[in-house]
């Protein structure tokens, strides 16, 4: 089935795509928090390890699988701190954790320049995995879970997205960006936004969860932020010459294209909405 969808026209496939991904996601997120962590922890994983392999095919010799393993542990303690299974000094164990990185390259001999590739490994835990891990303080912001939160920010994403891709084909003339992605236009970028503000409008108007000042500001947070990390993955790409990051989901490429816009779009959104409850 796969194989025949990716024989059809990228617009196809990742409508497709979306219509059997999308509603997968909400419901993990949904439907327990349990689901969530677990659906969260997989995403995390299956997005560091498809990063460490990108980093591979460049010469770089990260540690794939213990890197991946420090960023599934970081997303689990921040899901059990938040919701006060344990207390908060376990997040001390990453420091041992994080440090014996060191003396596992201690024992690589084949590894030509191994604190560059310890500098690889780190930047997978802090590129992927933190950004998934404040997700869980938004699940659990003020005590409670709160899934509308996150399926709010994943929807607004979205939109941006799909806004960003529609616009771009139908409108696209002026260079977003063309040193790095030659597709992405200023039409593109706009649209993008514009559909990104219209999603959290509604989302707002059916949902009781934060204001509308704040939706607004998470949406514009989203359509810069986003369509920024978007070019960050893209100059990746660019640099070890390849086009997606994977081919596991078809008409998006891997899962690093698929959330490269929420990586450095989260710190963001959860800085913005901690000093906006703070400020009122």
């Amino acid at each position: 089935m796969i194989k025949k969808l990716r024989d059809r026209s990228n617009l196809t496939q990742r409508i497709v795509a979306a219509l059997v991904g999308a509603p997968l996601i909400i419901l993990g997120i949904v439907y327990s928090p349990t689901s969530f962590w677990l659906l969260i922890l997989a995403i995390t994983v299956l997005t560091q390890y498809e990063f460490y392999k990108l980093l591979g095919m460049s010469g770089g010799l990260p540690l794939k699988i213990y890197g991946t393993f420090c960023g599934a542990v970081i997303i689990s303690l921040t899901y059990f701190i938040e919701t006060y299974t344990i207390d908060f000094e376990n997040y001390y164990i990453m420091v041992p954790m994080l440090t014996f990185t060191f003396f596992i390259k201690l024992y690589k001999k084949k590894d030509p320049k191994p604190f560059v590739n310890l500098g690889y490994t780190f930047l997978g835990i802090i590129y992927v995995a933190l950004p998934f891990a404040l997700l869980n303080e938004l699940a659990f912001w003020k005590g409670s879970f709160q899934p509308l939160l996150v399926i709010g920010v994943f929807i607004i994403l979205w939109s941006n997205d799909s806004g960003a891709y529609l616009a771009g084909r139908l409108f696209g003339k002026r260079k977003l960006f063309e040193r790095i992605s030659p597709k992405k236009t200023w039409e593109g970028f706009f649209g993008g936004a514009i559909i990104a503000l219209v999603a959290s409008f509604l989302y707002w108007k059916f949902t009781e969860t934060l204001s509308m000042d704040q939706w607004l500001c998470i949406a514009a947070i989203i359509a810069t932020t986003g369509t920024l990390g978007d070019l960050v993955e893209s100059l990746f790409k660019r640099s070890i010459a390849i086009k997606d990051s994977g081919s596991l989901i078809p008409g998006h490429g891997g899962f690093l294209d698929r959330f490269d816009g929420l990586l450095l779009s989260m710190p963001f959104i959860l800085t913005f909405i901690k000093f906006y409850a703070r400020l009122n």
